[in-house]
């Protein structure tokens, strides 16, 4: 089933098929929010701390669907409204084959938020939100005579889905061939930093030559290390 144009849907991605939900009604808004962390570095006789980046955090989106069938009847045969919002409250099930439930897509028309961003960071672009479906609130509020429930609205709260092979293409960092400057910040170690530039964390070593570190347990934070390159056939084995 595909999505008549202009309206929401949510596709649910199974291990064996993407199944597009058509949102019935389009929510009269949702929210978006992102955060990024920082770490503050105290160094003495300075008016303010040195903020260190640490990392960005998941974007979350929530949202408000409404579904409602009883303009197909009240009564006998009435059409439950769960025929429409059991295929969304499914994104949180477990999938058998992949251990963990699906993720999920949110689409909804041309400039989605996040799609006309400027050309410093075009590649992180995004048309639609990529992610896990983390809660669903359920509310009936209409049934027939029988108790068939007929309308419904369904709270949705989805955490951004991003896999590290995505973001290692669009982030497009500095390479590690590189040589790189970084203030310490507190209870980072030569192995995390390792991790982070070059995706090996046994390169600590690399971090601690270039640095004339002999014991790495004792870091200062605010000290600048040099983060040195990485010939391009790789690393030490």
């Amino acid at each position: 089933m595909q999505a008549p144009p202009g309206q929401a849907s949510l596709t649910v991605n199974w291990h064996n098929e993407s199944v597009i939900v058509p949102c019935q009604f389009n929510p009269t808004e949702f929210q978006i929010e992102k955060q990024a962390q920082y770490a503050e570095i105290t160094i003495p006789g300075l008016a303010a701390p040195l903020q260190q980046f640490v990392r960005g955090a998941a974007a979350v989106l929530t949202a408000e669907l409404f579904f409602d069938t009883s303009d197909r009847g009240t009564g006998l045969g009435a059409t439950p409204v769960t025929s429409l919002t059991d295929p969304v409250f499914a994104a949180l099930l477990i999938d058998p084959e992949l251990h963990t439930p699906p993720s999920v897509i949110f689409r909804w028309g041309a400039g989605f938020p996040g799609s006309k961003l400027p050309s410093q960071v075009q590649a992180q672009a995004r048309n639609s939100f990529r992610g896990i479906l983390t809660s669903v609130r359920q509310s009936f509020t209409f049934f027939s005579r029988l108790g068939v429930p007929l309308r419904a609205k369904l709270t949705l709260s989805l955490r951004e889905y991003f896999p590290l092979q995505d973001q290692l293409r669009d982030l497009r960092l500095a390479s590690p061939d590189r040589t790189h400057g970084h203030v310490l910040a507190r209870d980072e170690t030569l192995a995390m930093l390792a991790e982070r530039q070059y995706g090996q964390t046994r390169e600590w070593r690399r971090i601690a030559a270039a640095n004339r570190i002999e014991d790495p347990r004792r870091l200062a934070p605010g000290r600048r290390l040099s983060l040195p390159s990485i010939p391009a056939a790789g690393g030490s084995r």
